[in-house]
């Protein structure tokens, strides 16, 4: 593949940039095809871990009307996806919401969605690579069958050791290429959605089995959203929800990396979409009619065992033998995605060095991986840093700053779906299509994840949101979340004096042609 600038005269720079229209990266082109990329953007997501996670706490928001938020929460992620696939298709470069929004927006906007991005990113990072490292000495445990090398996860320094193994081990894979990265994206994604599938179909087998005194029998009403009993109830459970999809626009940053560009990305974001939508519809359903919703018992909310409601079922449900893959899916889940959530970031901050966002030295491709390099191995170490320092310093604020993420992706999001909507304003009137592609459905989609975002930021000012600590009476959730944001408009600054042209909006703009590009 290669790709041209479309403007008459544009000279090559030598360096892989144009001198008038947008850049190129020096990425390596035609690694990936439409089934590479959906499964890159279905790991990112990392269902399995996102269920285990959240299955108990949306049933304790909710009740019985979880499978209602799921689909719920799909809506504007749907709208958002629509987006994403109109802007991919006009400029497929690998800065996405970045670049887009730059060119809708203007810079000083546009840099925001990309720090919104890398942060919330480095959030995930950090994350992933805990749970993995839970997991890891949990089915260590239940391997060897014994409880001192399960309970070696909760030796802070052990814990703290493997997690950064993990972490490196990540960026190398990440480091290497695409190549790399879909290859072990295939079996990790395919493992966790085949026993996915296993547990779904024994869940259902055993719903009503005199052993399951809490599973309750299916009824339509768990699909209706207005049934939950509260506002509040609905929004804290939307929010989750939310949380559970974040990651599919992955397939979207390595679009100059895959075949058909213009096209492919967007649409393997749509399968990944539905890949996920119907996994969680499954599993919810499956669970809730197996061991009900209630606080009690094996019920998903009950508060024993709602944070990792997998640990609680596999046994039951699946029996020890088989129960033991349900760990490896998990492990699994969270593995891939540690791995494949360093391709947003890398790129991200690959293109808004290229359009000197950034230091120069973070646009340098590797001559040989052809991959972000430096870009991602800083990533790694960021994510590293950040996670050791926030477990020495207190599990608690670890834990808020998890809370803080949905902020974040709200907030990037949403920025990217107006841009949609802003860009493409002349094309309105056109069709039918583009009115409702390229203006409606991504104006609903941001104005939803808009109202997210505030009652998000309204309810985390309440010291009783998340870990319940607070910093001079307002929520540290709330502290966090907002003091990311800012620590954002900080850096862009400090790079507005070492990066003027940038700012001043003489690097990219609206007029700045898009790449012609050649399969």
């Amino acid at each position: 593949m290669t790709q041209l600038d479309v403007r008459p005269g544009a000279d090559d720079t030598g360096d892989g940039a144009t001198a008038e229209g947008m850049r190129t990266k020096g990425l390596s082109g035609n690694s990936v095809g439409l089934l590479g990329s959906a499964v890159i953007g279905v790991s990112t997501v990392a269902p399995v871990y996102c269920l285990t996670s959240t299955l108990g706490s949306t049933a304790g928001e909710v009740g019985v009307q979880m499978p209602a938020v799921f689909l719920a929460g799909f809506l504007p992620m749907l709208l958002v996806a629509f987006a994403y696939r109109e802007l991919n298709k006009a400029m497929p470069d690998c800065g996405t919401s970045f670049t887009w929004t730059v060119k809708a927006f203007g810079p000083r906007v546009g840099w925001m969605c990309g720090w919104g991005l890398v942060i919330a990113t480095i959030i995930v990072l950090s994350n992933l690579a805990g749970v993995a490292t839970s997991y890891f000495w949990l089915l260590a445990g239940e391997i060897t069958g014994s409880d001192s090398v399960a309970a070696l996860d909760g030796n802070k320094a052990v814990h703290i050791v493997t997690c950064l193994a993990l972490i490196a081990l990540a960026t190398v894979v990440s480091y290497r290429g695409m190549t790399a990265t879909k290859g072990l994206q295939y079996t990790l994604v395919g493992l966790q959605l085949l026993v996915l599938a296993v547990f779904v179909a024994m869940a259902f087998s055993k719903a009503g089995d005199a052993e399951f005194a809490t599973s309750a029998e299916f009824s339509w009403s768990w699909l209706n959203p207005f049934a939950v009993q509260s506002f509040a109830a609905f929004t804290a459970g939307l929010s989750l929800s939310i949380f559970m999809y974040w990651g599919w626009d992955a397939c979207l940053t390595a679009n100059e990396e895959t075949s058909g560009s213009s096209r492919t990305p967007g649409r393997a974001a749509l399968v990944a979409m539905v890949v996920l939508v119907g996994s969680y519809l499954a599993t919810g359903v499956a669970a809730q009619m197996a061991v009900g919703s209630g606080d009690q018992g094996l019920g998903l909310a009950n508060p024993e065992t709602s944070d990792n409601v997998f640990a609680a079922l596999a046994g039951p449900v699946m029996g020890p033998a088989l129960g033991v893959l349900l760990f490896v899916a998990v492990l699994s889940s969270a593995a891939a995605s540690l791995q494949t959530t360093f391709i947003p970031v890398a790129r991200t901050v690959l293109a808004m060095s290229t359009y000197e966002a950034l230091p120069a030295s973070y646009a340098k491709v590797h001559p040989r991986f052809r991959t972000p390099g430096r870009a991602t191995v800083t990533a790694g170490v960021a994510t590293g840093v950040f996670y050791t320092v926030m477990t020495l310093v207190s599990e608690h604020v670890l834990v808020d700053t998890i809370y803080a993420l949905g902020l974040m992706i709200c907030f990037y999001y949403a920025l990217t779906a107006f841009a949609c909507a802003w860009y493409f304003r002349g094309d309105l009137l056109r069709s039918g299509r583009d009115l409702l592609f390229k203006g409606v459905f991504p104006v609903l989609g941001g104005l939803l994840l808009a109202a997210v975002f505030a009652k998000t930021l309204a309810d985390m000012w309440d010291p009783a949101y998340g870990s319940g600590s607070s910093v001079l009476g307002v929520g540290s959730v709330f502290v966090i979340g907002v003091g990311l944001l800012l620590l954002g408009v900080v850096i862009m600054a400090v790079m507005g004096r070492r990066s003027p042209a940038f700012f001043r909006g003489e690097v990219l703009t609206r007029s700045t042609p898009a790449l012609v590009v050649e399969d």
